[in-house]
């Protein structure tokens, strides 16, 4: 990916420059900085003429601007006007563009130099050219493109653009942003109505990116302390990877300051491409489509490889997302030394909404495994030779995932929905429970799971509503449940805090539901064939063992019968199994509870149950 160091050194230079810059152009009535004129000049000032300025050079914040030559037309601006409207003076900048007015500007080359520490940026934009300029407003400007560079430091980065187009881009507004300081009772400015940009390409430290289209509208930022370019250059000198200090703790408020200062009404990217190398395998990434509007963001068409492994996915969509918690703990951090701990990175969260996600696919390289060699195919003592396994496909049709909200950065309700996972069997060949599906005769699993929590503050419950895994003629799982003395402890950043107060949680209420859509039969076909018995018999054993040995081992209470009988209905015709356990005590059973009862018999007792099969 673009490394740090580069991403202040292309958000410089394509925002910064391409609009604000354009004021080599402008100008207005500049009377504070030159004086009254005289009668001749008011005169021809007052005529709308065409003025053309050579070898122009402005100094904007830390950056020197050059052109060699701006064609302003249609301005009622003498030269010395605009030429003045370039040289410092003890109007500020923003007000000075506010008092421009020209039908149009025309830059054939635009440079742009900044230098940062022992870096230096620069970059060329071509044929820049703005029409209809009132009051420092620009209806509409353009480029043909631009390059752009950094030099100075151990790598190379560079950037290229196609043609940019702007509307309704505010060059005063711009101006305060970047150059006058502000806070957060500032109010936001609309910098562009929109905008677009083409062939996009950007290379960093081996990285590179591509982007055919971007486009937004309604972009608007707000002054912060630091001011933008203060912003921009604070960040760009803060190395990630060295210990703490304050200067890294304060560019987190500036961050903040600058996440919380700017709202785009809609953006979207299109073609994107992302080649670079890792570990000495080539990585790339792909995406048809990415776009923002209305809080909500969504990608399309997204693709990679990373090596001999690769996947797609058709789309994926984030909604109700808020970066508001984020902001809130970075200006907290900023005023604090030393490393962020776990607590203080927890609060960091983001707000996260709803992902949703449709249509993935992955295609994972094959896994090596031992084979016994044949009988002549190796000398004695020599290791047996690699057998390459089938690549593994694993598939996605649709899911979800809903967080509620935050409790010391963790969501308080939850609910997952996968719909149509498929897998091969074997890649869940270790997992208990699961890992014999493939000797049942299922290659390939197709699977649903469903997974909806919630934590209620005032009862002090996590409440299960379900919880749930379905599988293609397999059968179904659903336990729904409620736990109790879960209080506000057990979201504490401290493991130790949290671990001794899941202790105190009780279990107050279980319900199961089994339904057998063929694993069943499968499972007895499997286990008769082994055992050299046939199914009917096998099937007469397990009714046996369920109905006298389970009431058996669970103590032989009303309950323990009850769910031996089911069970056994159950084996004999399997369709749905439904088991209930509600905790006699209001308060539930707690776990040291259950760990200490001498048999299960004992944890029974203390709870209400019915069973019943169908």
């Amino acid at each position: 990916m673009i490394v740090p160091q580069g991403r202040p050194f292309f958000m410089r230079t394509a925002g910064l420059s391409v609009c604000a810059l354009l004021i080599f152009g402008g100008g207005g009535p500049l009377r504070p900085l030159l004086g009254p004129l005289p009668v001749s000049a008011q005169e021809a000032a007052s005529a709308v003429q065409d003025v053309t300025l050579q070898n122009v050079t402005m100094t904007f914040g830390g950056t020197v601007l050059t052109a060699p030559q701006v064609i302003v037309s249609g301005t009622r601006l003498t030269k010395d006007d605009l030429l003045g409207l370039l040289r410092s003076g003890p109007e500020p900048l923003a007000a000075r563009l506010a008092k421009f007015d020209a039908a149009s500007i025309v830059i054939p080359e635009l440079r742009s130099e900044t230098r940062i520490g022992t870096k230096t940026q620069n970059a060329t934009y071509r044929d820049v050219t703005a029409k209809d300029v009132r009051g420092g407003r620009i209806a509409q400007a353009s480029a043909a493109g631009l390059t752009a560079v950094e030099a100075g430091g151990e790598a190379k980065h560079s950037a290229s653009y196609g043609r940019i187009e702007m509307k309704d881009v505010d060059l005063a507004a711009m101006a305060r942003l970047y150059g006058e300081a502000g806070d957060a009772k500032s109010p936001m400015l609309r910098i562009y109505g929109a905008f677009s940009a083409a062939d996009i390409s950007m290379e960093a430290e081996g990285t590179v990116v591509k982007i055919a289209r971007l486009e937004g509208s309604d972009v608007s930022g707000r002054q912060i302390p630091a001011t933008w370019t203060g912003a921009l250059d604070a960040m760009s000198r803060v190395d990630p990877i060295q210990p703490a200090s304050a200067d890294k703790a304060r560019i987190l408020g500036t961050v903040a300051d600058l996440i919380d200062g700017f709202s785009v009404g809609s953006f979207q990217a299109s073609g994107l491409t992302i080649n670079q190398t890792h570990d000495g395998e080539p990585v790339a990434m792909t995406m048809g489509r990415m776009a923002f509007a209305s809080g909500n963001l969504t990608f399309e068409d997204l693709g990679f490889t990373v090596g001999e492994a690769g996947g797609k996915l058709s789309r994926l969509s984030f909604a109700g997302f808020s970066f508001a918690p984020t902001v809130a703990a970075m200006r907290k951090l900023s005023t604090q030394a030393g490393e962020p701990t776990e607590a203080d990175l927890r609060q960091m969260t983001p707000v996260l909404g709803t992902l949703a996600f449709k249509d993935l696919s992955l295609d994972l390289p094959p896994d090596e495994v031992s084979a016994p060699p044949k009988p002549s195919a190796k000398p004695p003592g020599a290791p047996s030779p690699a057998a390459a396994t089938a690549p593994k496909h694993i598939g996605l049709r649709d899911g979800a995932f809903a967080f509620g909200p935050l409790r010391d950065g963790l969501p308080t309700t939850g609910r997952a929905n996968l719909s149509g996972l498929t897998l091969p069997a074997s890649a869940v060949a270790g997992i208990p429970g699961l890992g014999s599906l493939g000797a049942y005769g299922y290659r390939d699993l197709d699977l649903d799971v469903v997974a909806d929590t919630a934590w209620n503050e005032a009862a002090k419950e996590l409440t299960f509503s379900e919880v749930s895994v379905s599988g293609k003629d397999m059968g179904s799982v659903k336990i729904n449940g409620t736990l109790g003395g879960i209080g506000p402890a057990v979201f504490d950043p401290d493991p130790s805090v949290s671990t001794f107060a899941m202790l105190g949680a009780t279990a107050k209420t279980l319900d199961l539901r089994i339904e057998n859509t063929g694993l069943f039969e499968r499972f007895i076909a499997t286990q008769s064939k082994s055992l050299s018995l046939k199914p009917e018999e096998l099937t007469q054993e397990y009714v046996t063992a369920t109905t006298f040995g389970v009431p058996a081992i669970l103590g032989n209470s009303a309950g323990a019968k009850a769910i031996g009988a089911a069970l056994g209905q159950f084996v004999m015709k399997p369709g749905t199994l439904l088991l209930s356990a509600k905790a006699k005590n209001a308060g539930g059973i707690g776990m040291l509870e259950f760990s200490a009862a001498p048999t299960p018999g004992a944890v029974l007792d203390r709870l209400d149950v019915s069973a019943k099969a169908n």
